[in-house]
């Protein structure tokens, strides 16, 4: 009876994490960092970069926006025609931008981002233990096997064939679990691993880690009991993320009230402009 329970306890959690990894659509920036059309048609018509540097950068400058491009310049997906906010990027797959796109899985065939981030992770976790469970009840049939005690030719094939891929899926999913917790300790995505964030200092990547502790409440929560079920409890909107500086004065992604001033820049209630000198991204 219990080995029923367990079972079926596990499957329910398989099934309802890889549906939530699958039907929870990637959330797309608001519509304050899309460009108004009277904007749009402004800079398309622009052809000196200078103007077009000034006019992406007068766009931004009331937006909670901090990283840059590695050439310093506002992150612009001129797809989507927006401004990108922080940690978001623009899916070839899905066609869109993603806020905190993390990548685009095959396996789910769902762009993996903020909105479903914490179900990818339960749903890697549960699948793990599905097959580790699944091996374990079938080894003890795997020694009788070996040990001559299974005479069914049919059931020698099946003991094989589960035990074979469970054991193959293990292995498999502990690397790839392994590697997303520690992306989560660390407070990144699969693409900041791969392309580190720049800041106004320049890169960083550990711009976004505010601790073991804090990293994990980023994306399971604060409230504990929610954490191992999938429930959106994620922290924030996927527009603004805190960063790991602990003032004003040490945070690298505010400069000080001089520097702002000479740009022209508003920095009321953390709301940051581009300088005008900045290059302007084009991904595609």
């Amino acid at each position: 009876v219990a080995y029923l329970v367990i079972f079926h306890i596990l499957f329910v959690l398989f099934v309802w994490t890889y549906w939530k990894s699958i039907f929870t659509l990637p959330v797309q920036p608001g519509k304050k960092y899309h460009i108004s059309y009277t904007d749009q048609e402004r800079y398309e018509n622009e052809e000196r970069p200078e103007v077009q540097k000034q006019i992406l950068a007068e766009i931004a400058r009331k937006l909670p926006v901090y990283t840059r491009t590695e050439s310093g310049g506002i992150r612009f997906c001129d797809r989507c025609q927006l401004i990108k906010p922080d940690r978001c990027h623009h899916c070839s797959v899905c066609a869109v931008c993603v806020l905190k796109m993390d990548h685009h899985c095959p396996w789910v065939n769902n762009c993996i981002g903020f909105s479903n981030y914490k179900f990818f992770l339960l749903f890697l976790a549960y699948s793990l233990l599905y097959c580790l469970y699944i091996a374990a009840t079938v080894f003890k049939y795997f020694i009788k096997y070996w040990t001559g005690e299974l005479t069914n030719g049919r059931s020698k094939f099946h003991v094989l064939f589960l035990l074979f891929v469970a054991v193959m899926f293990f292995v498999s999913l502990l690397f790839l679990f392994g590697y997303h917790c520690w992306l989560v300790s660390r407070n990144r995505s699969t693409l900041e691993a791969f392309s580190a964030p720049v800041f106004q200092n320049g890169p960083d990547k550990n711009g976004f880690n505010l601790g073991f502790v804090k990293n994990l409440q980023q994306v399971f929560g604060e409230e504990k009991k929610l954490w191992l079920l999938p429930i959106a409890s994620s922290q924030g909107d996927g527009h603004f993320f805190p960063m790991r500086s602990l003032s004003e004065a040490q945070n690298p992604l505010l400069a000080n009230e001089e520097q702002w001033e000479d740009d022209g820049v508003d920095e009321e209630q953390h709301d940051s402009g581009e300088a005008s000198s900045l290059a302007i991204e084009r991904e595609t």
